[in-house]
């Protein structure tokens, strides 16, 4: 009989010590999991309303919410007691590596930010850039595209543009 008091006093122990750790914990996760599905939802709404591509929305959607749900599963973990530092640690890494997987992407939306700023040609001017040469039909944030004179659709990586001379050709 003296055992099992013993034993019982030893899990009402662990009990006590763990359990509020291991309640937090749960909470922590089904509060985060509810608010990234809530945050999530009401991004895809507003993309949705603005009239954004509609693949690139849910695309959007998803990347939130699994990156929402990365921290909250990290910050129930934190509670119970384990260590996150190397979690931490593996998604700066991933982060990293997919940094330098777009740093050609990255350079296009930088060099297109500084065509839509200084604005060097407009739409509707016939310029020489980049290895194409046409009417400017549009500036776009990664990319310009051009008509030939021989009406082909030429499209420019914007960094090509800004990386290389410009000619403007008068009218």
């Amino acid at each position: 009989m003296q055992e099992v008091q013993a034993m019982w006093d030893k899990i009402s122990g662990y009990v006590i010590q763990y359990g509020f750790g291991f309640l937090s914990a749960i909470l922590i996760f089904l509060i985060g999991k509810w608010l990234a599905r809530f945050v999530s939802d009401m991004a895809d709404k507003a993309m949705v309303k603005s009239k954004v591509n509609p693949t690139l929305a849910s695309f959007s959607k998803t990347l939130m919410y699994y990156g929402l749900l990365t921290f909250v599963c990290i910050a129930a973990l934190s509670k119970l007691g384990v260590q996150t530092s190397p979690f931490v640690a593996v998604i700066g890494a991933a982060g990293l590596a997919v940094g330098l997987a777009l740093q050609g992407t990255l350079a296009n939306f930088a060099a297109g930010v500084m065509l839509i700023f200084f604005q060097p040609f407009k739409v509707g001017e016939d310029i020489e850039a980049g290895g194409g040469a046409g009417i400017v039909k549009e500036i776009q944030i990664f990319s310009t595209i051009l008509q030939s004179k021989d009406n082909k659709k030429i499209i420019i990586p914007n960094s090509k543009i800004t990386g290389d001379k410009i000619v403007i050709n008068p009218k």
